[in-house]
């Protein structure tokens, strides 16, 4: 892995076209993206492979801040949800918690509906961390658990119960993206 001073003088050497085209996908928040055009300009000549070429796009999300198009939290709201719930189309048979993962935000949890006819999976929210910390604010009693699983619970559980449909969530203590799915 190259050193950071190392990283600076490789991004330095690039042509303008290569460093817009990394810093346009960094300001929309497309960390994969960039990451690609990195490891794509920099494997054969340089031997830039993909733990570099994080460390060199991670510089660039440093260099930008908030000035990076981040996508807006999902509202996990009961009203929002519901609303939300009343547009999808076919019958709504569940509502179900999934763990999911990703380089950007580590673990997090997808809330979905489930439905029938058709049949098919409607994500509600997207609950990560930060979003799911500041939902429940400073004093919520975690227990140790990860903020997203307790804000799934919470707003999950609400909405099934609303809407009067089962609410499943099968490893709400520990991130499992291969736990048992909801079955009919």
């Amino acid at each position: 892995m190259m050193k950071k001073q190392a990283r600076i003088e490789w991004w330095d050497k690039l042509p303008m076209g290569i460093r817009d085209q990394v810093d346009g996908y960094v300001l929309q928040d497309s960390l994969l993206a960039a990451i690609r055009v990195v490891v794509d300009v920099g494997f054969a000549r340089d031997g830039i492979g993909v733990g570099t070429a994080q460390a060199i796009v991670s510089d660039r999300y440093a260099h930008y801040g908030d000035r990076i198009a981040r996508a807006p939290d999902s509202p996990l709201d009961q009203e929002s949800l519901a609303r939300r719930a009343d547009g999808i189309s076919g019958r709504i048979l569940a509502i179900e918690a999934v763990w999911d993962g990703d380089t950007v935000h580590d673990w997090f949890v997808r809330l979905l509906a489930i439905t029938a006819d058709p049949a098919e999976e409607h994500a509600l929210a997207f609950i990560y961390w930060g979003m799911a910390a500041g939902h429940l604010g400073e004093n919520a009693e975690l227990e140790g658990r990860h903020p997203a699983a307790v804000a799934a619970e919470r707003a999950g559980g609400a909405l099934a119960a609303h809407l009067s449909v089962p609410f499943h969530f099968a490893s709400p203590d520990t991130p499992d993206d291969e736990a048992p799915r909801w079955q009919p």
